[in-house]
C-alpha cells in the first residue's frame, strides 16, 4: 500500500494554515489527523474565497484531530515518589501503536516508546537510548519490537526514518541499528539475532552507501563522499531542500538570512544527525545562517558506519559467505584507517569532523568525539589525550556538554544530553578510566534527581553548568519523563 502523502496532498491549505501560525508549535499541523478524505478537505477550502485567522482555525478544526502540544492523560506524576519507580510506570505510558494510517503517522507493526507524551511517533536513535533503559527494566519483548519495527521499516523504506512520518520520508537519524542487535543480544544470548537481521544490516548499509561506485575523487553524492586522497566517507544528507512541514516558518525566516541555496537541505541534514541545531553546522558559529552541513564528514556518523560494516563481517563470517566477508573485512578495515586519517585534530587532542572540500578539519570541539572510544577503535595514546580533554574542557558539575560554545542552539553549551552521558562513561571504561568514568555517572545523575526532586520530571536535556537552576527542558513543552534521559539514568544508575 502506498504511504499517504498527506502534507502534498493538502497544499496549499497546509501552508496557509502554517503561515498564518495558528497554532503556536508548527508540528500541530504537521501531525493534524484528517477528518474527511484530502480531496473533499481542499474542495471545501477552495471554495473559501477569504478567511480571517479565525475562520482559518475554526475552518481546520472542523476537518482535522488536532492533537495538543501538551495532551490530557490519565496519568498523574506521583510527587516524590522514587525516581526509579516513576521510570517504570513511564514505560507503560510512553508506549504507543500505529497499526492505522493516522494522518502522516507511518504505520509500525509493533508498539514502541515514544520520547514523552507529547509525540505519537517514535525517533530513530532516542530508542537505542530506550532500550538501556528497558534492558534494566527487564522489558526484553519491547526492546525487540523495537528492533523489529527498525527492521520493518528498514525493509520498506530502505531506511529507518528520523521518525515514523510521512514527513520524515527523506532522512534517516544516526544509524544505532547494529548497535540495536548488540543490546539484544547482551539481553537474550541468543546467537541467531545477528544472522537473522542480516538483511536489514545490508539493506541499511545501502542506504548510507547509494552512489559509492560513481564517485569521482574529492566528489559526493548524497551520503558518500570520496576524498582528495580517494578514501569512502560519509556524511549527513536529506533527500529534499525544501522548509521541513514541522518547522516550516522558522525556516521560512531562516532562509531569508541563508548563505546558500541548499540551505534548507544543510538544516534537514543536520537533523539527520540529531543535532539540531548546534554551532558544530556553522561557518559562523552564532548563526544558523551560515549553516554547512553538507561540507563535513562526521565523525560519529562515520564510527556507527564501521560499527555496521564489523557487524556485517561478523554475520557474512557465521553465514560462510566468503565474497562478500571479504568486502565488509576491507571496508571495515579501511574505514578504521580514515578514521585516525581524516577525523584526528593533532592539536586539539580531539576527533572533530572533516570539512572534504578544503582538506582539513572543523575547530568545532564537541562531544561527538567520544564515539571513537565508545566502539573501543581509537588508540590507547589518543584516547587518553581525548579523556584529558573531556575532563578538562566538557566534564561539568551538571554533566558532559555538548560543545564548548555558548550559541543559543540547544546542542550546545550548557546543555548535556543522555546520550553523551552514556557515551562517556561507557568509553573511560573500555579505556580503564574508570574514576573519570563514575565522575560522568554521577554528575549527570545527581543533576536528573536534583531536578526530579523540584519538579517530578525528567527532561530531554539538561544545564549542566548552572546546577542551581530549577529545571533543563527542551525544544517542546515538559513531558512526564523523556524516554533516553529514562533509559540512560536507569541503566547508569544499576552500573
Amino acid at each position: 500500500m502506498k504511504d499517504p502523502l498527506y502534507i502534498q496532498e493538502l497544499s496549499p491549505l497546509f501552508e496557509a494554515v502554517q503561515q498564518a501560525i495558528i497554532f503556536e508549535d508548527q508540528k500541530t499541523m504537521a501531525d493534524a489527523v484528517p477528518k474527511f478524505s484530502t480531496i473533499d478537505i481542499m474542495y471545501k477550502f477552495n471554495t473559501l474565497e477569504r478567511y480571517t485567522k479565525e475562520e482559518l482555525k475554526t475552518f481546520v478544526l472542523t476537518n482535522f484531530d488536532i492533537k495538543p502540544a501538551i495532551e490530557p492523560t490519565d496519568f498523574v506524576s506521583e510527587f516524590q515518589l522514587p525516581i526509579e519507580e516513576h521510570i517504570e510506570k513511564l514505560w507503560d505510558e510512553l508506549t504507543r501503536t500505529s497499526a492505522h494510517y493516522k494522518g502522516t503517522l507511518l504505520t509500525l507493526p509493533y508498539p514502541y516508546i515514544v520520547p514523552g507524551g507529547r509525540f505519537d511517533e517514535f525517533f530513530y536513535w532516542d530508542s537505542y537510548y530506550i532500550m538501556l533503559g528497558l534492558q534494566t527494566s527487564g522489558r526484553i519483548e519491547m526492546m525487540r519490537h523495537i528492533v523489529d519495527n527498525c527492521s520493518y521499516l528498514i525493509l520498506r523504506y530502505g531506511f529507518v526514518p528520523n521518525g515514523n512520518r510521512t514527513y520524515f520520508l527523506s532522512r534517516s537519524q544516526p544509524p544505532y541499528f547494529s548497535l540495536m542487535l548488540d543490546l539484544l543480544y547482551e539481553s537474550t544470548k541468543d546467537e541467531k539475532i545477528y544472522t537473522q537481521y542480516y538483511k536489514t544490516l545490508e539493506r541499511e548499509y545501502q542506504f548510507w552507501m547509494d552512489g559509492m561506485e560513481n564517485l569521482g575523487i574529492n566528489s559526493s553524492y548524497k551520503r558518500v563522499i570520496k576524498t582528495v586522497k580517494g578514501d569512502i566517507l560519509n556524511r549527513y544528507y536529506d533527500d529534499e531542500n525544501i522548509p521541513r512541514p514541522e518547522s516550516y516558518m522558522i525556516d521560512l525566516a531562516d532562509y531569508g538570512k541563508a548563505e546558500n541555496q541548499d540551505f534548507y537541505r544543510n538544516v534537514r541534514a543536520a537533523c539527520e544527525s540529531g543535532w539540531d541545531f548546534s554551532s558544530r553546522w556553522f561557518r559562523n558559529q552564532e548563526s544558523i545562517s551560515s549553516i554547512h552541513t553538507l561540507d563535513l564528514a562526521q565523525i560519529d556518523l562515520n564510527c556507527l558506519l564501521w560499527h555496521l560494516e564489523h557487524s556485517l563481517e561478523k554475520v557474512t563470517q557465521r553465514l560462510n559467505l566468503a565474497e562478500q566477508n571479504k568486502i565488509y573485512l576491507d571496508r571495515a578495515k579501511c574505514r578504521k584507517e580514515a578514521i585516525q586519517k581524516y577525523f584526528w585534530h593533532e592539536e586539539m587532542g580531539l576527533y572533530t569532523d572533516y570539512l572534504f572540500k578544503e582538506d582539513r578539519r572543523s575547530t568545532s570541539q564537541n562531544a561527538a568525539s567520544l564515539y571513537p572510544l565508545f566502539l573501543g577503535i581509537a588508540p590507547k595514546e589518543k584516547a587518553q589525550r581525548v579523556a584529558e580533554n573531556i575532563a578538562q574542557k566538557f566534564l561539568k558539575n551538571g554533566g558532559i556538554i555538548t560543545t564548548t560554545i555558548e550559541s543559543g542552539q540547544q546542542w550546545d553549551s550548557p546543555n548535556a544530553w543522555a546520550p553523551y552521558q552514556w557515551l562517556g562513561y561507557v568509553a573511560m571504561q573500555n579505556y580503564d578510566m574508570l574514576e573519570l568514568a563514575e565522575k560522568i555517572k554521577n554528575n549527570w545523575c545527581t543533576n536528573v534527581e536534583r531536578i526530579y526532586r523540584n519538579s517530578s520530571k525528567l527532561m530531554e536535556k539538561y544545564n549542566a553548568i548552572d546546577t542551581q537552576s530549577i529545571a533543563g527542558g527542551g525544544e517542546y513543552p515538559n513531558q512526564d519523563g523523556f524516554g533516553w534521559t529514562n533509559g540512560v539514568y536507569i541503566k547508569l544508575k544499576q552500573l
